[in-house]
């Protein structure tokens, strides 16, 4: 497989998703600003999105994948590959569709627990409405997700990564809609009146909310067609047959349970999060959700895409008992994903000032609410490189079935979470609950290495850990200058729009420039290897020879 290219198919689509979820958190900000109307839509949005994200893209995907292509090595033909699918998707549809109708009927006693049980003025009528409404995305997308992970399978990536455009799209086109309707003027004070779903609405904000709340369900079942339009072009046909508990599907279900948790850590600690969220000011939500926008962009495009592209080639390096094969591939993925994570986090670190005023205030979203943001972002992102490295060193696990060992590492971390929560949040608030994110990550990560390194799967060569200094001096070099930089662009980061995009685009690209410049002097990147890596044949030969 040719890393970098997969990696980079990925993380291109990915990266216009992002940059539509900008687009659509630049206007969702200064639409409902980070009042009670916005935290309400942002705990709405959240609970489909971190089940959508801990059972099908984490655990489903973890488990599946090696199971698919086990089948697809016994038959050439796909016939037995296929008939897994189907059968999977028999089982899943209907479990999808009990889960969901429970979820939403149980939706205020879910609103209330996380709602500080009823004490934090957020367990309305309008909260547990708009929930309901986004939850049925969970079941939509989590079809959705069983296609991707079958092109995944046969290495077509392109489709799977470029679903989440729709969702971005259909949200971006609701606040348009909302905007249109309101003649361009969204205020909390708004002295019109709609009524949907039998309920009155005194804002447009809500109107606003309830319009994204509906893009969102619809926008699942697009995801759904578009998906299964191209795994239909790939070969692969689909029918429901009546659910039958076979031996396959068995062994996805017992693999599935710990890969919750050993894959989901970080989606874990976002429900936990919901949860101490709910005790902390009014707009908590807010701040979390525009500070982790931030966040997910490197995470997205560099984690995600490595640990999706790893996943197919690891599974069947182990497979083929090519341990040398599997060896080289987690440290390319390492070395690559570290080339691009450290520079990010430490850029986002001291830039998220700037970052957040050019991109979030404005409108509802003053300059209070981007100050406290950006402080977010600071503690989020001191995680990020533990995020992507748990993002590659997982498949080491799943690709050999070990779900188990994940499920420790990740267990551990959440109690680490879930304590540090309880002693840093009362003295920090909520850059308390970021910070202590970004410690569980480490530790999860840590204990990750810990459990491959003793059991021979995984060791990093001095060779990377010297590879990896590099990378992190020439990005403390960069932040040296975007220390001096940053003041001279004040007073433009919240200009109009022309000012906003040349001040940042000027800061990111000299930060850019200087970490390139350096991690090309102090030999931070492997320029053979780069070279070997966009190269298929010698990717290919690579594999093979262990060159």
């Amino acid at each position: 497989m040719n890393l970098l290219k997969s990696t980079g198919t990925i993380a291109g689509l990915t990266m216009v998703s992002r940059i539509f979820g900008f687009v659509r958190d630049i206007i969702l900000a200064r639409v409902l600003g980070a009042g009670a109307a916005a935290d309400a839509w942002q705990l709405a949005f959240q609970l489909p999105n971190i089940f959508r994200r801990l059972f099908a893209e984490g655990a489903f995907s973890a488990a599946f994948v090696p199971l698919y292509n086990r089948k697809m090595e016994e038959d050439e033909q796909r016939s037995a590959a296929q008939n897994f699918a189907i059968d999977v998707l028999s089982v899943f549809v209907p479990i999808l569709l009990i889960f969901s109708a429970i979820m939403m009927l149980a939706m205020p006693a879910i609103i209330w627990f996380i709602d500080d049980f009823g004490e934090g003025g957020r367990t309305t009528d309008f909260t547990i409405s708009l929930a309901r409404i986004t939850f049925p995305y969970l079941g939509l997308i989590s079809v959705t997700t069983l296609f991707a992970a079958i092109l995944n399978s046969v290495s077509r990536f392109a489709a799977a990564a470029a679903a989440p455009i729709m969702l971005n799209i259909c949200m971006i086109s609701a606040l348009l809609i909302a905007m249109a309707i309101t003649n361009g003027s969204i205020a909390a004070n708004s002295e019109n009146y709609w009524t949907i779903r039998g309920m009155e609405l005194k804002s447009s904000e809500h109107l606003a909310a309830y319009l994204l709340a509906f893009s969102v369900a619809f926008a699942g079942l697009l995801q759904m067609l578009w998906l299964f339009y191209w795994a239909r072009k790939a070969g692969f046909s689909f029918a429901i047959r009546k659910p039958k508990f076979n031996a396959d599907v068995k062994e996805l279900g017992i693999l599935i349970l710990p890969a919750v948790f050993g894959a989901g850590i970080y989606q874990i600690s976002r429900f936990i999060d919901l949860f101490f969220l709910g005790r902390l000011p009014e707009g908590s939500f807010v701040y979390l959700a525009m500070a982790d926008r931030l966040n997910q962009l490197p995470l997205g495009i560099i984690g995600i895409a490595l640990g999706t592209a790893i996943l197919p080639a690891l599974s069947r390096f182990i497979a083929k008992d090519d341990q040398a094969g599997a060896q080289r591939l987690q440290s390319n993925a390492i070395e690559l994903g570290m080339l691009l994570t450290i520079p990010a986090a430490i850029a986002l670190f001291f830039a998220a000032g700037p970052l957040v005023t050019s991109f979030y205030v404005g409108g509802n979203f003053e300059v209070s609410d981007g100050t406290t943001t950006a402080n977010v972002v600071a503690a989020l992102v001191i995680g990020l490189p533990a995020y992507v490295l748990v993002k590659v060193l997982i498949p080491g696990f799943f690709a050999r079935k070990d779900t188990r060992t994940p499920v420790y590492t990740a267990g551990i971390s959440l109690l680490i979470n879930i304590t540090l929560n309880i002693i840093l949040i009362p003295v920090y608030g909520i850059y308390g609950l970021a910070l202590a994110g970004a410690i569980a990550a480490w530790c999860n990560c840590a204990m990750l290495y810990t459990m491959l390194h003793r059991r021979g799967h995984y060791r990093i060569e001095l060779s990377l850990l010297l590879r990896i200094l590099r990378i992190t001096l020439s990005a403390l070099g960069m932040a040296v200058v975007l220390i001096y930089t940053a003041p001279l662009g004040e007073g433009l980061y919240d200009g109009n729009i022309w000012q906003r995009i040349g001040s940042i685009t000027a800061l990111v690209s000299v930060g850019g420039l200087v970490y390139a410049v350096l991690a090309w002097a102090t030999g931070a990147v492997d320029r053979d290897k780069i070279t070997m890596l966009t190269k298929k044949k010698a990717a290919e030969e690579a594999a093979q020879e262990g060159q």
